[in-house]
């Protein structure tokens, strides 16, 4: 039967004053009992930014400000921190920000939250996985190993021990599993309820073609419910296409507003209100709203301190909170108003630079202006020059072929220092890819070679051809000529200003009734990017003719037409707009509409300036195109004493004359 203890037995040890029992009398006993002690409290109920206040610590070969982290640095994150804690209602924060203003710092210090203070699984997703490397590397790493909370909870890198690994820590009650937006493997390996989505506007349109990369990561938060946290951070990148921007106007469109250190006002930085003197960033202050007397930049410390966050409208979805924040509040010491004028200064005059200012300064979606100039004003802007000539500007020559049922339509392009170009030939071949003549005459035209202007004889670098009509046999064909010179190319939609052109994939061909697997290579074009481009071209002012008799050149960019080309081909170079329409979800993107049926004109640009690319033609250092200009002669004379390309076109002694012409399965 059983017998209740007695209540008169010791619990916990000797009280004060008994004599012991002996189980306490060693040395370090009391340490022991501390430790026990303490190991029964329940850790401190933090939230995010506390924990990153007490606890983290930054690496120098990861942080330009190595050392404990502070909140009090960069104030504006400390509520995007905490909407990240776990007692606070929020499910989604979406952050559109400018770059360098601490976001990945903050996502950082969640991560290192969870592992010690909220276990659970975790994903963090960069735009590729490679970049998830880079980032596992130079960031995770040094997070675990510079914070000793952490350094214990995660299992140490073993060659035998699978729970730490480059894209994958354990620790206990979790995982953090890091992947790319373009491995759909490794967005639908595991549920998560903790989602970290940074940069998403780089991410790809889909995931290995199994849908958005945003859509397949958030799809793993939804068995945890309400307890489920998402972050997804981001430069933007082009209005109606910018994921970060879609989901910031789905939100509460929270702005941070400061205090003015004169009147008081509360007021979110704007960029207008930033002033200076024409030619003197150095003057740059910025203005109130409320009194309009100039702030000066040492007030920027007080005025974050005092700042806090405001909604400006009413989200679609109450679970999801959405801040915005520019360079403008940057803090002293990082990137100031001084440099923000001098980095607005500089990008006048190149829509590049205005675009990456836009994005990365003031964290805002660039819009793409993608009007269709009219044909009738591209006829009268046509020049003259020696037909089937390359002028003197041209430097190299690339084709870009577009194959349809009964024709193969090639345009050839010449093109120069800052991407300037000359339409120099257009070709139908008759007859479609089922016709063995047809290919015969593009092999010819590989061959063939266009007079220059300083004499030489110029052949096709690299011809890019479409394969969205009759593949297998495009690959057959390129296969055939060597893909050093031939690249098939395939478009998609979207834009992608740092990558238009990826690849080269490898993909089957057939040859003779014969399945070779891989022995043909794809490259992807993202056709909006060059299209709008060509587009931007198109727009640029041209010198007048005074102008170009006191030396003026044209602009980089610039396109030349010539005097023989047709009405007909003029519409299918403008036979495309840029539009933007609205999804059954409400949001815009953009999206190319023709405005005419026929468009291989401007299909046939859009190829051959993937050609230029894929050459390298936007990645060549100034030695490069100096190499060029001498290789054909840049300022030549009739004798050309300087020893480069004579009028006759004979190559410069001591110089192969392939070298400088062109040949099959290589160039230059």
């Amino acid at each position: 039967m059983y017998a209740p203890t007695s209540t008169n037995s010791p619990r916990s040890g000797p009280t004060s004053g008994e004599s012991g029992d002996g189980l306490t009398d060693f040395d370090g006993a009391g340490e022991i009992l501390r430790a026990w002690g303490s190991g029964l409290r329940p850790d401190p109920d933090l939230t995010v930014s506390e924990w990153a206040d007490r606890h983290r610590m930054l690496s120098g070969r990861a942080s330009a400000e190595p050392g404990r982290y502070r909140t009090v640095r960069t104030p504006y994150m400390r509520e995007i921190m905490d909407r990240l804690s776990p007692g606070d209602p929020t499910q989604r924060i979406v952050f559109m920000k400018a770059a360098q203003v601490g976001a990945t710092e903050a996502g950082n210090n969640w991560i290192g939250f969870a592992i010690h203070q909220a276990p659970g699984p975790m994903l963090a997703v960069q735009p590729t996985v490679e970049l998830a490397k880079r980032n596992s590397r130079q960031r995770i790493d040094p997070l675990i190993d510079e914070s000793p909370e952490l350094r214990d909870r995660v299992k140490p890198a073993r060659s035998r021990d699978a729970g730490n690994t480059m894209l994958s820590k354990e620790f206990a009650g979790g995982i953090l599993i890091m992947t790319g937006a373009n491995s759909a493997v490794g967005l639908r390996s595991t549920p998560a309820r903790y989602i970290f989505l940074d940069e998403v506007d780089a991410y790809p349109a889909s995931a290995d073609e199994e849908g958005d990369p945003v859509t397949l990561a958030e799809a793993r938060s939804l068995t945890f419910a309400h307890r489920r946290k998402v972050l997804l951070v981001s430069t933007p990148t082009i209005r109606g296409l910018s994921r970060i921007e879609r989901e910031y106007e789905a939100s509460d469109q929270r702005r941070y507003f400061v205090p003015c250190p004169h009147c008081g006002a509360m007021q979110w930085l704007k960029f207008d209100r930033l002033r200076w003197q024409k030619g003197k960033p150095e003057t740059a202050e910025y203005h109130c709203e409320g009194c309009d007397a100039a702030i000066a930049e040492h007030h920027k410390t007080a005025m974050l301190e005092g700042g806090e966050w405001r909604a400006t409208a009413t989200a679609a979805d109450p679970a999801t909170v959405g801040y915005h924040l520019s360079a403008l509040y940057s803090p002293v010491g990082w990137l100031s108003w001084v440099r923000i004028a001098r980095g607005c200064e500089a990008a006048q005059g190149s829509d590049e630079a205005i675009k990456a200012f836009r994005n990365t300064i003031l964290g805002e979606t660039w819009v793409e202006t993608g009007e269709a100039p009219d044909w009738q004003r591209l006829y009268d802007r046509r020049e003259v020059w020696k037909p089937g000539t390359v002028p003197a500007g041209g430097l190299f020559l690339t084709a870009g072929a577009d194959v349809q049922k009964d024709r193969i339509e090639v345009d050839v392009w010449a093109w120069g220092r800052g991407l300037e170009s000359w339409l120099v030939d257009h070709v139908v071949i008759e007859g479609g890819p089922d016709r063995h003549d047809a290919w015969s005459e593009l092999t010819a035209l590989l061959d063939r070679s266009w007079p220059h202007e300083r004499g030489a004889h110029l052949r096709i670098a690299r011809l890019a051809i479409d394969t969205g009509y009759e593949a297998p046999a495009v690959y057959s064909w390129s296969r055939a000529q060597g893909f050093g010179q031939v690249s098939p190319v395939k478009g998609v939609e979207g834009f992608n200003r740092s990558s238009p052109v990826s690849g080269p994939t490898f993909v089957d061909a057939t040859e003779g009734g014969k399945r070779l697997r891989r022995e043909a290579r794809l490259w992807t074009v993202a056709v909006s990017t060059f299209k709008a481009e060509t587009y931007r071209f198109l727009r640029l002012a041209r010198p007048t003719e005074e102008e170009m008799a006191d030396g003026a050149a044209f602009p980089p960019g610039s396109v030349h037409l010539p005097h023989w080309v047709e009405n007909e081909w003029l519409k299918q170079f403008v036979a495309e707009q840029l539009v933007t329409v609205r999804t059954k979800r409400g949001f815009a993107r953009l999206e190319w509409q023709k405005l005419r049926e026929r468009n291989e004109a401007l299909d046939c640009r859009v190829y051959a300036r993937a050609a230029a690319w894929i050459a390298g033609a936007d990645r060549w250092p100034d030695e490069k195109w100096r190499d060029l200009e001498d290789q054909l002669g840049a300022a030549p004379t009739d004798t050309d004493p300087a020893g480069q390309i004579n009028r006759q076109g004979q190559a410069p002694q001591g110089k192969r004359r392939s070298d400088w012409l062109g040949r099959r399965g290589g160039w230059f």
